[in-house]
């Protein structure tokens, strides 16, 4: 099923089924079911047949018996929208935990192209007015994804997390479940790819002058620091800086490899290296080379172990996106690993940036005035409508809400158009989302080869059977979705079938 996509009309079967929803909006919006037991299946009168062989967006029938109350509506900055609550498209987070709004559970937006409800209550699911689900990457289970699909929704991502956070993702059969991504991958609809970076003035923080630097190095300092507390992750990172410190002294101060005591307790606290506190920030800005390595490797993906460092002014050694020079400010900030055939090489290249201080500085003339020269950074920065750390700029939660908003609006009125010109104008067509939008690489180990590693190695029983199963997840269910299956318990008759097939054909 690999090449699979869900776009594709699902066939009709005993799974459709016919249910009876309806919705009061009261104050504030709030979400109610009418009725006693209105939340669960209602008989599918005789011969009444759910729509599930039409095409994706074909609307659903409107349930017989569904009623509205409406409240009064209102006309959001940015769009003229006039429409009442009880005609506006719903948008679900089916990741509740992830919704936005608060307090309540249901909200009215206001988008540049129009408007939408958004909720979190799950009791809309299978109403007809509910266009979008929204899940957010690291919850999404295959095995609990709503079933069946209907015919009327798309699906949307957002996953800004980690890809080690659910490898189904890097998969197609997995990805290709949504419609609408937004990932840090550059190609994905909403891109997240510089969330991590508030703006080209982090970048030209001051670094510590060089003379001090090498004061602490004389009082014993590492010229390299190493702080990770999150071991046993799919970059395999410890295996190549336990290598590593075999050929340079390297300060570790988190529980991976730690050899080091911080000065202070409180700067061991999490949530103080997590904020960025100025005594934390200060002590790390003493070195001249921090190992800047993700937990995961995909293009794009670059969290702050990248830009702390570069806004601090120690020179990372990076391990992470193999697109990240694209993201550089110059073509001389940071050292990359793979750019070495092994620890020792690189071992060798920092010991002489650490005694040549001339040439350990070309490493931050980007800070100077004019040193930014990537165009294609500074205008990705311009560009992006949402802000980090910046209560002026909307958040990009609310941002990709909007996004998904207003291409449902456009959907509707397509399919509205559709509708009314007996099919002279064309029906919408479905927009799936693609391997690019997230799509990561097999795990490899940080140091050496698989064929290297013994059979009981920790890191390859847990990372590459992850990777791999993830695949089959996918797999399933998609088959599932297409196959119209209603029970999510069969997800593990599907993941029983497609193993049994991978051993015939070996």
């Amino acid at each position: 099923m690999e090449g699979g996509r869900v776009g594709r009309a699902p066939r009709r079967g005993p799974a459709c089924f016919w249910v009876t929803m309806a919705l009061a909006w009261g104050a504030g919006t709030t979400l109610a079911a009418e009725g006693p037991g209105a939340e669960k299946e209602a008989a599918r009168p005789a011969g009444a047949e759910e729509p599930c062989g039409a095409e994706w967006w074909t609307q659903d029938a409107v349930p017989p018996g569904a009623a509205f109350v409406a409240a009064a509506s209102y006309r959001g900055p940015g769009n003229n929208d006039t429409r009442s609550n009880k005609a506006l498209p719903i948008l679900l987070w089916w990741s509740g935990s992830l919704f936005p709004h608060f307090p309540g559970d249901t909200e009215r937006i206001d988008c540049p192209r129009g408007s939408c409800l958004v909720t979190r209550s799950r009791r809309v699911a299978r109403h007809r007015r509910t266009k979008a689900l929204i899940f957010y990457g690291t919850d999404f289970r295959a095995y609990e994804a709503p079933l069946p699909r209907l015919s009327h929704q798309t699906w949307a991502l957002f996953h800004e997390e980690s890809p080690m956070n659910n490898y189904l993702l890097s998969h197609p059969p997995g990805i290709q479940l949504f419609n609408y991504t937004a990932t840090f991958r550059r190609e994905s609809d909403y891109p997240l790819t510089l969330q991590w970076l508030p703006g080209a003035e982090y970048l030209r923080g001051p670094a510590l002058p060089l003379a001090e630097k090498d004061a602490w190095r004389r009082k014993g300092y590492a010229p390299v620091l190493y702080m990770q507390s999150h071991c046993d992750v799919p970059s395999d990172r410890d295996r190549y800086v336990r290598e590593l410190m075999k050929y340079i002294q390297v300060d570790s101060y988190g529980k991976c490899l730690h050899n080091r005591e911080l000065p202070s307790e409180r700067l061991s606290d999490t949530s103080t290296a997590t904020t960025e506190d100025s005594e934390f920030m200060t002590f790390i800005a003493r070195y001249k080379f921090h190992l800047a390595m993700e937990n995961a490797i995909c293009d794009d993906y670059m969290t702050e172990k990248l830009w702390r460092p570069m806004h601090l002014g120690a020179v990372p050694v990076y391990r992470g996106s193999p697109a990240v020079r694209d993201w550089m400010p110059n073509n001389l900030s940071i050292i990359l690993i793979d750019d070495f055939d092994s620890p020792q090489e690189l071992a060798k290249y920092l010991d002489f940036l650490d005694k040549n201080g001339e040439e350990y500085m070309k490493y931050l003339e980007y800070k100077n005035l004019g040193g930014i020269k990537n165009q294609f950074l500074l205008e990705s920065l311009a560009r992006r409508e949402w802000g980090v750390n910046d209560m002026t700029l909307p958040n990009y939660l609310n941002g990709f809400e909007c996004f998904i908003c207003d291409r449902e609006n456009t959907r509707v009125k397509q399919e509205q158009e559709h509708k009314k010109s007996h099919g002279k104008i064309p029906a919408p067509r479905p927009h799936i989302a693609q391997f690019q939008h997230m799509g990561c690489p097999v795990p490899t180990p940080g140091f050496g080869s698989v064929e290297d590693l013994s059979g009981g190695d920790s890191w390859k029983e847990m990372w590459l059977q992850d990777y791999w199963q993830s695949l089959d997840q996918g797999a399933a269910l998609t088959a599932m979705i297409h196959r119209n299956e209603s029970h999510q318990g069969r997800f593990w008759d599907y993941m029983h079938e497609i193993f049994l097939k991978r051993t015939r054909q070996h």
